[in-house]
């Protein structure tokens, strides 16, 4: 299927699932936010020649991961279902979701440190620092479907990593053009956020909640590009078998 086929029928489904997508992502989107631009806040407020980070920073940016985890896990597992035909409300879908957090948290930790790594490396050595933004962006690519893996395949942290970037092998160019769609929303939401931000907090939480949500729209698009493989996958094995 072609990537323009893809993106249709993401734009479609966002669309017509917009109001349960809403109610299931937009709370958790709203703390995500709000715990973002608070650390945003002290770091900017931080001495930069002696930065002082406490526990309450700490535990700030794990519950920011945890929430994030949650968001994932529910909204991975609301793509699976309703992609089944099955009708849910956004209440079950979370309920269920918690189950995948342990996973997709050690998941997110472990593909997290192995996209920065290149990035963190060439970057010590001056001038080299845009390979590694490239080799890391790179594998932000080939490690995007680790949460498809652990929710719809029901996989471990490191067979999911494993499995994700097998997977994309044949479709990286695709994924990597659906990745690309995050470069104009982040700096559209950026240019806005600092005018909200002008008029006061509230405001600016609100755009950039706003804004986080239609960002989820690349997470739909993955999901096609995922099933559309992955049924293709599952057609070959069961002719292989047939063959066999």
């Amino acid at each position: 299927m072609s990537l323009s086929a893809i993106l249709t029928e993401a734009y479609n489904f966002f669309r017509n699932h917009i109001s349960q997508l809403a109610a299931l992502t937009f709370p958790l989107l709203l703390i995500q936010v709000m715990i973002q631009l608070w650390l945003g806040n002290e770091m900017l407020q931080a001495d930069i020649e002696n930065p002082q980070f406490g526990g309450i920073h700490a535990a700030a940016m794990m519950l920011l991961l945890l929430i994030f985890s949650i968001l994932i896990a529910a909204l991975t597992l609301y793509l699976e279902v309703r992609s089944r035909g099955h009708d849910v409300t956004p209440a079950m879908v979370l309920k269920q979701s918690l189950q995948f957090v342990p996973p997709l948290l050690l998941a997110g930790v472990f593909s997290g440190l192995a996209i920065l790594m290149p990035f963190m490396m060439f970057a010590a050595f001056g001038g080299f620092w845009l390979v590694g933004l490239v080799i890391s962006f790179y594998l932000f690519a080939r490690l995007a479907y680790v949460n498809f893996m652990v929710v719809v395949e029901q996989l471990t942290p490191l067979a999911a990593i494993k499995a994700s970037f097998a997977f994309t092998g044949p479709i990286t160019v695709k994924t990597i053009a659906i990745l690309m769609l995050y470069i104009p929303l982040s700096l559209i939401s950026g240019s806005v956020s600092q005018l909200a931000a002008q008029v006061g907090f509230p405001l600016q939480l609100i755009s950039d909640t706003i804004f986080a949500f239609f960002g989820l729209f690349v997470n739909v698009a993955l999901f096609r590009l995922y099933m559309v493989n992955r049924k293709t996958d599952d057609v070959a094995d069961d002719d292989h078998h047939t063959e066999v």
